[in-house]
This record gives structure tokens, sequence and C-alpha cells, in this order.
């Protein structure tokens, strides 16, 4: 249950989505363990690159990234070319230098909406962190502390305008439950096709 070689081989196993790519979202709440499960994943996956849609968004863009997105990542590497986007750095509130991201044979891209309807026809896989909003904000506003209380009050009702016009989680493969010690992989009520290759059935 929370051997993530294993899960890894399994996305390894998937069909290509964006060119050779095999790429994978981490989808859930903001505050709800994205990143560190992502990090996780990634280094089961043999460091396979990660790219953080924070590095896509903006003060101004919270969820308007998605033709960014297309055209910066997803059509290069679509071509089997690298990609190459420019980070936003949240405290000079400006786009920095671009980086490189190559293609590789698995890749995670993680953040609110990573799963969202103009993603999903390049994902080989959508992998949604259990947690409901409120418990996962909270936790997401004691991890920034009260400077960014502000931003944090804006984002709640972004993210809610967000799921309630292009959910996610309806289209998860996998819901992960993170757990005292590792994770819980377990089949999304309402997954795709492509559940069965990523879990087990029955498997929880």
């Amino acid at each position: 249950m929370n051997d993530l070689v294993d899960r890894a081989r399994r996305l390894r196993s998937l069909a290509p989505s964006c060119g050779p790519v095999r790429l994978i979202a981490v989808d859930g709440h903001a505050g709800s363990g994205k990143t560190t499960f992502a990090g996780r994943l990634a280094a089961a996956l043999d460091d396979a690159p990660v790219l953080h849609l924070d590095d896509l968004a903006s003060h101004d863009e919270l969820f308007a990234w998605t033709d960014r997105l297309r055209t910066q990542v997803l059509g290069p590497l679509s071509r089997g070319e690298p990609a190459h986007y420019a980070p936003y750095d949240w405290t000079g509130r400006r786009f920095g230098p671009p980086r490189t991201l190559a293609p590789a044979p698995v890749m995670l891209i993680e953040g609110v909406g990573a799963g969202r309807r103009a993603l999903r026809p390049f994902l080989a896989g959508l992998l949604w962190l259990e947690g409901d909003s409120s418990g996962s904000w909270e936790r997401g506003r004691r991890r920034d502390g009260p400077a960014l209380s502000e931003f944090w009050d804006g984002w709640t009702v972004a993210e809610l305008e967000h799921f309630a016009d292009d959910p996610s989680y309806p289209f998860a493969d996998a819901l992960i439950r993170q757990l005292p010690k590792g994770y819980a992989w377990l089949e999304a009520p309402h997954g795709t096709a492509g559940t069965s290759r990523i879990i087990t059935h029955g498997e929880g």
C-alpha cells in the first residue's frame, strides 16, 4: 500500500500520452500535500522531472495559465522536443529566466488544476490528493504564516470558482490518502478507464 516503487513501475507501464512522455498529474486542494507527494513519487521514478504549476501561475493569473502551459510545455513535449518555460517569481512578481524541461519517460505535473479539462488529453494518469478544502486550506495558511493571509483569502475564492467550473476529482484515476507513514492508493469512485492500470481492482 505504501510502496511507491511498485506504483512507479505501474506508471512506467502506461502508454505515452504527450509525445514520448507519460504525463502524470497530481491535483488536489491547496495545502493538501501535493508537492511533497510529487517529490517522493518522482524519487521513486528515478528522479523524474516535476513541473510545479506555481511556476506558471501568477498573482494576476491564478488559473489563467492554460495557454502558457500549452505553448511553453505541452506543445514541445508532444513533439518530443525540450520545453522552455519562464517560472514566476512570487516575491518579485515577475517571470524569471527560462528553464529547460527535457522529455522523459515519465513526468509529473503538480498543482491545483493539474487535472483540468484542457490538460486531460495530454495525461497518462490523474492522481487526486485526498483532503477536504477547508482542512487543506487551514494547513496551507499555517504553513505560509500570517504574512500571506490576504493572499489566501483571495486564493480560496478563486479555487472554489475554478473547481466549480472545471473539476478534476471526478476524472481522477486514483485517490492518494496520506497516512502517518507513507500513502494509500485508493481506486477513484468515478475513475476513468485508466484506473485499473494504476490501481488493482479491490485494492485499498
